[in-house]
């Protein structure tokens, strides 16, 4: 049996003991600070969004007649449907109601940029996809009003 000298126990237990404490600090975050953080900055980003669309109409709807080229829909309807979806969804996810249908509808706002319009820009549809898988597995967190409507209204009354 070795025997280790008493620097290098510390040594070893000193950057162990920080990375343990490390670990543990961060176990305790709460995952309703996490879901909070997520549905804020996915809100802002889709908020944004449909802002631009809504600044200038004519324009919104020439991008998506000229630019986005979505097959099938007229782009007037397109653009009707794709700033509703924006509007209402950052609008139910910021609050955080209804939170895990509206993030599906994000999901595929999405899902129908990266196959159909800008494909080469997936590691920014990877950004907003993140949050809003988080709030479909896990909902909205004990700061939104899906978790108040849920004590409010507990199911099997």
């Amino acid at each position: 049996m070795t025997m280790m000298s008493p620097s290098s126990t510390r040594h070893r237990s000193g950057i162990a003991g920080f990375y343990v404490s490390a670990l543990e600090c961060m176990n305790s975050v709460p995952l309703s600070l996490v879901q909070l953080v997520s549905r804020l900055a996915v809100a802002h980003v889709f908020w944004q969004s449909a802002q631009s669309k809504l600044a200038s109409w004519p324009a919104t709807v020439q991008l998506f007649a000229l630019e986005y080229q979505l097959p099938v829909i007229d782009p007037g309807v397109a653009a009707v449907l794709a700033t509703t979806a924006e509007v209402s969804g950052s609008v139910l996810i910021f609050l955080g109601l209804f939170s895990r249908p509206a993030a599906l509808v994000l999901l595929g706002v999405i899902s129908t940029i990266q196959l159909l319009v800008y494909p080469q820009n997936w590691p920014d549809h990877l950004l907003w996809t993140a949050p809003l898988l988080l709030i479909l597995a896990r909902g909205a967190g004990t700061v939104s009003l899906d978790y108040l409507a849920a004590r409010l209204f507990p199911r099997g009354r």
